[in-house]
């Protein structure tokens, strides 16, 4: 299984950006999927969850009202757009997958098992 995230770059205060994680070797469409990211200095913090039938999403409280996660099947892919970005928002942002079908979202990072490379986010005037 492979993540490939991408879409991340510089942006100023309140711009946008939409990241894209693409899987392959698995199709994901029976599996929950996550954003994490993880600033300097900093351990992984949960950014949003989206179940595997796309129903429920989660959201991290920093983020709540500004990101929204999505997700596209035919693609396996998942999508993570970002409004209102703010300088706390730099960050290397990584998509997750879990090992096991069918499983809950979880805000912890060590329930995932399958990591994307990560795409830097700086968010600076």
């Amino acid at each position: 299984v492979q993540l490939q995230a991408s879409g991340g770059g510089w942006v100023q205060p309140g711009d946008s950006l939409r990241l894209s994680c693409a899987a392959s070797g698995r199709t994901f469409s029976r599996y929950q999927m996550a954003w994490f990211r993880r600033a300097p200095g900093e351990e992984y913090r949960f950014v949003a969850g989206i179940t595997w039938t796309g129903r429920q999403r989660y959201y991290g409280d920093s983020v709540n009202g500004r990101f929204a996660i999505s997700r596209d099947d035919a693609k396996n892919t998942v999508y993570l757009q970002m409004n209102s970005l703010k300088p706390e928002d730099t960050a290397v942002y990584y998509c997750a997958l879990p090992n096991e079908r069918y499983a809950s979202v979880s805000e912890d990072y060590r329930a995932y098992y399958y990591w994307g490379q990560g795409t830097l986010v700086t968010v600076s005037s």
